[in-house]
């Protein structure tokens, strides 16, 4: 059995993430996030588990890098809590190994679920898989999700007690903390800037925000679809459209550059077919853009259509064409929208927030005694 630290004390941790802070994605943004913004600077360490993308031989080094990392966990006392942020595919096969690894150790593990479709994810797998999956989050001190659908999977299709499920929704630090909730002015003369910040696939809605941008030729804008992908083809999609002069395809940009990116925008557009929450949604709403996203994941949870956001039907290029255009045109309903939404992100996404109630959930667990949940 782990042993826990002291009631009231402050519990260290080591977050478990492929791809780490640097090219860990979103996860790995996330995490930086909580780092920078933790006052206890010493408290949160961040462990690499695969490197920047998967490689047998690499990956597995780095794998058993996270082990001997916990086996010093244990040696130096045990009281540092594992979270292992989990999606599907080979996030959970190497969150098998550590999680049986930790509970060989006697170490405490919390896991944060941050899939796009767990549920479909844990459909495609052979029935033992399914079964090591959920003995992995029975045995989890708290499972953290981002919203209803996952804690629904979590509870119904994986069996664990509501109690034991916590709503954590994602959120980014403050980038204009002078601005309040007020966007700045937005000029009716200007051309309009659209941000996309994602992987460019089909998954994020690529293809049908190109169609939809070819559709709005004599309109003024300008776009920058920024993320990693396949590059080559998706530039030439853009050149075949006749679009290279008015879309920048720069490929994956790092934190400072995304933030500057997102300064100068004006409507941010994310038509994803499937998230969790995402966090570029999350960029855009703190940067004070215009936001229009899809119904998906945790989305609908806590953006409200016409207020907060503008909400386009899942692969449907004429909608997010019309919607997009009318954005365009209309720059007070842009300033309207991008208001609401940067109101919202202060109220209930900012980073500080989330620290403070992600600190909580780790000091509650350390104050609680650890039951023994083994899973037959």
């Amino acid at each position: 059995m782990p042993r826990s630290a002291q009631p009231g004390s402050v519990r260290p941790v080591r977050h478990h993430i492929a791809g780490g802070r640097d090219h860990g994605g979103g996860i790995g943004r996330l995490v930086g996030y909580v780092v920078d913004a933790d006052p206890a600077r010493q408290r949160h360490r961040v462990q690499d588990t695969r490197g920047p993308r998967f490689r047998p031989l690499p990956s597995g080094l780095m794998l058993a890098g996270a082990i001997l990392a916990m086996a010093g966990d244990r040696i130096a006392g045990g009281d540092r809590l594992q979270q292992f942020h989990i999606a599907g595919r080979g996030s959970t096969a190497r969150k098998l190994i550590l999680a049986r690894m930790a509970r060989l150790l006697g170490l405490d593990y919390v896991l944060h679920l941050h899939d796009f479709d767990y549920a479909a994810d844990l459909a495609r797998r052979p029935a033992w898989q399914q079964s090591a999956i959920r003995r992995m989050f029975w045995n989890a001190r708290r499972v953290v999700v981002l919203g209803a659908r996952d804690r629904d999977t979590v509870q119904g299709l994986l069996g664990v007690p509501g109690d034991r499920i916590t709503i954590l929704r994602n959120c980014v630090p403050d980038p204009m903390p002078d601005h309040g909730a007020d966007p700045g002015p937005d000029n009716a003369g200007h051309v309009c800037r659209i941000v996309f910040l994602g992987q460019l696939g089909a998954r994020k809605g690529v293809p049908e925000l190109l169609e939809a941008l070819a559709r709005l030729r004599n309109l003024p804008w300008t776009a920058t679809l920024a993320g990693d992908g396949p590059l080559a083809q998706i530039r030439a999609q853009v050149a075949g459209l006749g679009l290279q002069d008015r879309i920048d395809i720069p490929g994956w940009i790092d934190q400072p550059r995304a933030r500057a990116l997102c300064s100068r925008g004006d409507i941010l557009v994310l038509p994803s077919h499937a998230e969790g929450m995402a966090m570029a949604v999350i960029e855009g709403l703190a940067h004070g853009m215009a936001v229009v996203t899809t119904r998906v994941g945790a989305h609908d949870e806590v953006l409200t259509h016409d207020r907060t956001c503008l909400f386009v039907p899942v692969g449907d290029a004429a909608a997010l064409a019309d919607t997009l255009a009318g954005l365009i045109a209309d720059p007070a309903r842009r300033l309207r929208l991008a208001g609401a939404g940067r109101a919202l992100f202060l109220s209930r996404m900012e980073i500080g927030g989330y620290v403070a109630r992600l600190s909580d959930l780790h000091d509650d667990l350390a104050a609680t005694p650890c039951p023994k949940r083994e899973m037959a």
